[in-house]
């Protein structure tokens, strides 16, 4: 019982973060750049200061779908932060470049990140019917017992995955602000509006790595509080 009352704290935690990090960049939506400067411009400026040329800054459809793909090497900011020209397109645009500037420079963390994503990727979308299979079978066989800790595993290294984004996260917001206040990007309001909005979106990559490391430590121990 206490599992299912923390696992719905942490979903109500993460709605009301969603919901607040929604709400901010609505707000900051409407703090308009006084420089006139689309979320392409700034990303491309960025880039071009920190001596990167060989990434391309390109327009992707939705909301908040805004990311630095490595492989690729493109910044793809998403439609509203591509083509306006407020404090939270310039915030995200940094922020994405934040994660190029890290890929130029061999950031350990983001380097480690990238290793993990094609086992995460697997991993991470079989791991729980393997824990489920494993602990059905494990009432007849020992095999299942040792199937369950092979998805726990498995799910494991997707909850180690949040953890290891959170330092990547913050240092691409740190780099992105740091770059908008050297180089007189914003005014002192717009920074002001920048820097909130990326402590939401932050907050949202905490909540998940708190929730998966919740759902982690119930299967441990279903799998292995069940055992006589």
């Amino acid at each position: 019982m206490g599992y299912y009352i923390l696992i719905g704290l942490i979903g109500l935690v993460s709605m009301l973060v969603s919901s607040k990090l929604k709400s901010k960049f609505k707000h900051y939506s409407k703090v308009h750049l006084q420089n006139g400067m689309s979320g392409a411009e700034i990303a491309r400026k960025m880039l071009q200061d920190n001596g990167i040329f060989d990434v391309e800054v390109i327009s992707t459809p939705g909301m908040l779908t805004d990311h630095y793909n490595p492989q690729k090497k493109t910044v793809n900011l998403s439609e509203g932060v591509y083509n306006q020209r407020n404090a939270a397109a310039a915030a995200v645009a940094a922020h994405e470049c934040g994660h190029a500037v890290q890929h130029a420079k061999g950031y350990e963390w983001l380097q480690l990140r990238s290793k993990l994503v094609p086992v995460v990727s697997v991993a991470s979308g079989m791991s729980v019917w393997v824990i489920f299979g494993g602990i059905v079978l494990a009432a007849s066989t020992q095999f299942g017992f040792t199937i369950a800790v092979i998805g726990l595993a498995m799910y494991a290294l997707g909850t180690l995955f949040s953890f290891i984004t959170l330092p990547v996260e913050y240092d691409a917001s740190k780099r992105a602000l740091a770059w908008l206040q050297s180089k007189h990007m914003v005014t002192q309001q717009e920074f002001s509006g920048a820097e909130d909005a990326l402590k939401w979106a932050a907050r949202t990559y905490v909540v998940a790595a708190v929730g998966s490391l919740a759902t982690l430590l119930y299967f441990a121990l279903q799998i292995f509080g069940g055992r006589d």
